[in-house]
Formats: C-alpha cells, sequence, structure tokens
C-alpha cells in the first residue's frame, strides 16, 4: 500500500475491508433496528451474585425459592471453578489477569456456601494467591481513598467470615438523609453514583461494628428507616442499580445481613440478580450498554455514504434504519429529573434499561448520533432540534470549575471518578462544536455560552496534557500498562476532536500527534503505550484520529494495512479488556473492535483532512 493509496477512496484492499467490517457490524442489530451489544462475562460479578443468593437461600420464602437459588449458587461456583487462572486468581473478565480484589470475592464465596471440600484445590490456589498477593492491605492500597469499591469487597468478605469485620471501615450512611444538593458540599466517601452502597453497606457495617462515640450511634440508629426511604427511592422499578450485577448484589447482601430480608428494595435486588443470570451460570458486570454501542455504531458508519456512494457493494444504514435509530434515541434522553443523581432533564445514560443515569460520554454520543443520522442537506426535525437544545444545556450546565467535564454529576472533585477527565471533555467538545456548526437558529447569547464552554474546555486539555505529550483517559485502561492507564486511548480521543474542532494546528494537538505516532508499535498496530500487544481497538483508534494528516500518512498506512490484516484473518472481532466499569473494574464489550474498526477504516476512505477553523464532517 503507497501513500497515495491511503488517500484514493478507490483502495481496493481497504475498500474492500470496510465492506467487511461495517457489514458484520450492521449484521449485529437487534431486529428493531438498533444495537445492543453484548458484555462480557465476569468473575467478580458472579462471585457477588452467588454471595447474595446463597444468603437468601437461608431466608427463603418457601421451598421453591430455596431450591432456585441453590441451583444457580452451584452454577456459579462451577463456573467459577471453570474459569480460574492458572495463578489461582481471577480477573474481572475471561482475558482479565488476576487481581486481588476478584480474587478474593470469589474465594470468599466457596467457604460462604460451605463448598471447600468440593473444590479444594479451586479454593487452596486461590487461597496462596490472596497471600502473596498481600490480602486485605492489598485491596486497601488498590483503591486508597476511594472507598467506592474497598468497602463494598471487604464487606462480601466479611458477611463470608473471611475477614475480621475491624478491617472494613464504616462508612457514613446517615449522609443520605441529607438534601441531595449538599452531597457534593459533605464530600462523601464513595462517588456519586455509589449512593445505594453507602446506605446498605453502611448498615450492615453499623450492625456488626458499630461505633465507640454515643452521639455517632445514635445518629446512624436514628437514620436507618430514612436512609432506607432514600434506597427504595433510587431503586430503580425492575430491581438493579445502575443495571449492574456487582453494586445490586453489594447492596443486596448487606440488607440480607441487616436481616431485610422482605425489604421492598431487597426482594427488588434478587428479582434483578436472577433475571441476570447467563445459561452458563455467569453474570455480566451490566446488562448491556444498548444505547452506547448504538451512538458509537452509527458515528463509526456516518460518512460512509459520501465515502462509498459508487459502492455496490457498500453496507450502509438506509433512510429507514436511520429513521427507526433516530427515533429510538430520541425517546431515550431524560425529560425528567433523574431520581438517582437529581440530574436535570436532557442527558442520555449507557442504556435503554431503567437502571442508567445520564452522563456526560452518552450525551454527547447521542448529540453526534442524532446530528450525522441526517445525510446531507437533510432538514432536522423540530423535535431533533429541541433534544440536541436540551443536551446542550445540561452539557453546559455540568461542566466544571476547571473547564472539564466529569461524568455524572458537576462538582464532585474528591474521588478519581468524579473528577473532570479528558476523554469526556473531548468528546463533549466534539459535540457541542458540530451541533454549532450544523443547526441554525440557536440564540446569539447561548451560542455565547457555548463558544466560551469551548473554550474553557480547550484551556483545561492543555492543562492536563503529560509532559510526553498524552493524555489519559477516565474509563478505559490496558492491564499490561504502568497503573493500568491507557494513554493511547486518551491521547487519540483528544487528537480527534481537536481536529474536528478546527484546532489540529495547536502546538499541544501537535504534540498528541507526535505522541500517537511516535508509540506506534513495529507490527503497524498500537496498545496503551508502545512495546505492549496491539489490539484491534487501540490500533483503530489510533488510525481513526490520525487518518488524513500528512505528517502521519506512513503511521496510518501501516496502522490501516495492520486492520486490513485482522479483517482478512478473521481476528479482528477478537475484543481486549480495555474498558473499565465503576471504580476500575474492567470489562470487554464484544462490539468493541468491530464498530473502532469501521470507523477507522472509513476515515481512510476520506479525502484528506484539512485544518480550516471548522469542525471536520463525519
Amino acid at each position: 500500500m503507497t501513500e497515495q493509496s491511503q488517500r484514493d477512496p478507490k483502495n481496493e484492499a481497504i475498500r474492500t475491508a470496510y465492506s467487511s467490517i461495517s457489514a458484520t457490524l450492521l449484521a449485529e442489530r437487534v431486529v428493531k433496528g438498533w444495537w445492543e451489544g453484548c458484555l462480557s462475562t465476569s468473575a467478580l460479578s458472579t462471585a457477588t451474585a452467588v454471595m447474595a443468593l446463597s444468603m437468601a437461600d437461608e431466608a427463603a420464602r418457601d421451598e421453591s425459592e430455596s431450591a432456585h437459588f441453590r441451583e444457580l449458587v452451584m452454577a456459579g461456583l462451577q463456573w467459577l471453578a471453570d474459569h480460574q487462572n492458572e495463578d489461582g486468581g481471577w480477573g474481572d473478565t475471561v482475558l482479565s489477569v488476576s487481581n486481588i480484589s476478584t480474587t478474593m470475592l470469589a474465594n470468599a464465596v466457596f467457604h460462604a456456601t460451605q463448598r471447600v471440600d468440593t473444590y479444594e484445590h479451586v479454593v487452596a490456589a486461590s487461597q496462596r494467591y490472596i497471600d502473596d498477593a498481600g490480602g486485605v492491605d492489598a485491596v486497601l492500597k488498590r483503591y486508597g481513598k476511594d472507598r467506592t469499591f474497598s468497602v463494598p469487597i471487604l464487606t462480601h468478605c466479611a458477611l463470608a467470615g473471611r475477614v475480621d469485620w475491624r478491617h472494613v471501615l464504616p462508612l457514613p450512611f446517615e449522609l443520605s438523609c441529607i438534601p441531595a444538593k449538599f452531597y457534593a458540599a459533605v464530600r462523601l466517601p464513595v462517588v456519586s453514583y455509589a449512593l445505594p452502597a453507602l446506605i446498605a453497606i453502611g448498615q450492615v457495617v453499623f450492625k456488626k461494628r458499630g461505633h465507640w462515640n454515643p452521639v455517632v450511634r445514635w445518629i446512624r440508629r436514628a437514620a436507618i428507616k430514612q436512609s432506607m426511604r432514600v434506597l427504595e427511592s433510587i431503586q430503580p422499578e425492575h430491581g438493579g442499580f445502575l443495571e449492574a450485577t456487582p453494586l445490586t448484589s453489594f447492596v443486596c447482601m448487606s440488607l440480607l445481613g441487616c436481616r431485610f430480608h422482605d425489604h421492598p428494595v431487597t426482594r427488588r435486588c434478587l428479582e434483578f440478580i436472577v433475571a441476570s443470570v447467563r445459561p452458563d451460570g455467569s453474570w455480566p458486570i451490566d446488562t448491556n450498554l444498548s444505547t452506547w454501542v448504538t451512538t458509537l455504531s452509527v458515528n463509526a458508519m456516518a460518512g460512509c455514504p459520501s465515502v462509498v456512494a459508487d459502492d455496490e457493494q457498500a453496507m450502509t444504514l438506509d433512510a429507514g434504519d436511520r429513521q427507526r435509530i433516530r427515533e429510538w434515541l430520541l425517546s431515550q434522553q431524560y425529560n425528567v429529573v433523574h431520581p438517582y443523581t437529581n440530574s436535570p432533564p436532557g442527558g442520555w445514560s449507557w442504556t435503554d434499561l431503567p437502571g442508567g443515569v445520564p452522563d456526560a460520554d452518552d450525551t454527547p454520543g447521542a448529540m453526534l448520533a442524532i446530528l450525522n443520522l441526517r445525510s446531507g442537506g437533510e432538514q432536522y426535525a423540530e423535535e431533533e432540534i429541541t433534544a440536541l437544545q436540551n443536551a446542550a444545556t445540561w452539557l453546559l450546565n455540568l461542566q466544571n470549575r476547571d473547564g472539564g467535564w466529569p461524568t455524572f454529576c458537576r462538582g464532585w472533585g474528591a474521588l478519581p471518578f468524579d473528577r473532570s477527565s479528558n476523554d469526556l471533555t473531548a468528546h463533549v467538545l466534539r459535540a457541542l462544536t458540530l451541533w454549532r456548526s450544523r443547526v441554525a437558529g440557536i440564540s446569539r447569547e447561548f451560542a455565547a455560552r457555548s463558544d466560551a464552554a469551548v473554550q474553557r474546555g480547550l484551556a483545561f486539555l492543555s492543562r492536563t496534557q503529560a509532559d510526553d505529550g498524552s493524555w489519559l483517559p477516565l474509563w478505559f485502561g490496558n492491564q499490561f500498562n504502568h497503573d493500568d492507564e491507557n494513554p493511547l486511548y486518551g491521547t487519540a480521543k483528544v487528537v480527534l476532536a481537536l481536529r474536528e474542532i478546527g484546532h489540529g494546528d495547536q502546538p499541544f494537538a501537535v504534540r498528541g500527534i507526535e505522541w500517537l505516532v511516535s508509540n506506534q508499535n513495529d507490527d503497524g498496530g498500537w496498545s496503551g503505550r508502545r512495546g505492549l500487544s496491539s489490539s484491534t481497538e487501540e490500533t483503530a483508534l489510533a488510525v481513526e484520529a490520525l487518518a488524513g494528516m500528512p505528517e502521519a500518512d506512513s503511521a496510518v498506512i501501516s496502522g490501516a494495512n495492520w486492520l486490513v490484516g485482522q479483517v482478512n484473518d478473521g481476528s479482528v472481532a477478537d475484543p481486549s479488556p480495555i474498558g473499565f466499569y465503576f471504580a476500575k473494574l474492567w470489562y470487554f464489550e464484544r462490539l468493541y473492535p468491530i464498530i473502532f474498526a469501521t470507523g477507522a477504516l472509513r476515515r481512510c476512505l476520506e479525502p484528506r483532512i484539512t485544518v480550516d477553523g471548522h469542525p471536520h464532517k463525519i
């Protein structure tokens, strides 16, 4: 492949690979026309679900319910035994290296269910891993000041009799009784999305440990009923907090530990856990990322009509497809205050299910998809204009004082997963800028506010760039890199955004481009950093960010060749665990490599991108 052929939209190798991978992506849609995806099965989710169900079995309403719980527990234990790593530990996914958190959770359930003798070798090997890794101290060290995950893990182990309750730090669940608008001010010891854990786990730790201070004891006893009312009010109708099995299971086991066997929250948690099990006896980390993977898919394919219109083999979204997806996306926007985070109307979450929460990654993704679902000079409908205006307002109100965007709530800056982040900020800048350029009739005052917010976001990205020119993301990592960091993801997302909004020639953007080019592997692919094994997801992200740039031609050619090779040998769809769920909980999504490769190869087919001060049409 020559430089000229890489620029030529008729390049057959790329066109053929693009047609193949985009056809695969289109075939992954559900019957109604959008995407649902498939999240990785999780040893951590399975261990927590088994723990909750085993405790529920002891308080089952009848023998039929008890038998069903036991059946699920036995299948979950067998799945854990079958998927133990060679070192005796478990990772968060079947593709993950072992970690202390998941291993302690899995080890504990074999003890809690009194199946140590049945799985003697499994338990012994996992105990050796725990002892070598450092046990409780290792868990506390892994999460530092953030108690969002360390306290639930140790609570699970204490309920199983594997950790002394004195090692489980208390949580001030009484703070949930104050008005939600003050949560940021009191600086809760857990991140904004972990309020259910604060309440339920805080109560079971208090029940087991008490408190040395009589005033605190009185306050916490008095707060039990009110905090339970808060917990009930924020539970989704089908029981799953954030659609997440681990969070729901932690809440469930804690309430069972408090003897709240028949409480409505406990019962709904159990219903969700039972409904979420997979046929092989395991549980996924979350139900699905349907909204997120749909917007990613739309935006990956958005440019294909103009790029491959003369190709009869090209796979595209036709007018009917676009209309169905557009209507579905519009129906997913939150039009009321969210009961969980008190988020105002206007945002989108990652899923169409009731456990989702609006956030600053899915909202710009939905904005971009709605904008991109209209082709050429097609007019936007009034409902689309209104939805986009409301989403822009939601994002502008979420921006932090430092100029960046957090995930869920403005002003929560004490813990890492609540702070402004580079990847979210870059995504928001893309959405706001494309919205400003595509939609007419925006008031002068609102346009000025949006432009000012973009400038503050740019200043944030300039300040947070690392000395080597890279940016770190919040929600993605690389398990083989130092501190699980993935500067490739963060840098690719920021560089792509800067180019699209007309700032690709700024010095800090150029430094990011140089970092991407210099960190390409010798095989032509990319990973979290140079020297680690290349992956489809990371290579595609780099190619998408650099495609069409003269100074990166050679790197893009090599990267495109690498992706074409993966398409040709069938390995392009092999996923990598690069996603972080809450509190650095690893996952992979089966559609990520397909989506990312589609977007990257499509970019390679476009005419060269020029920096002209206007956003690039995706």
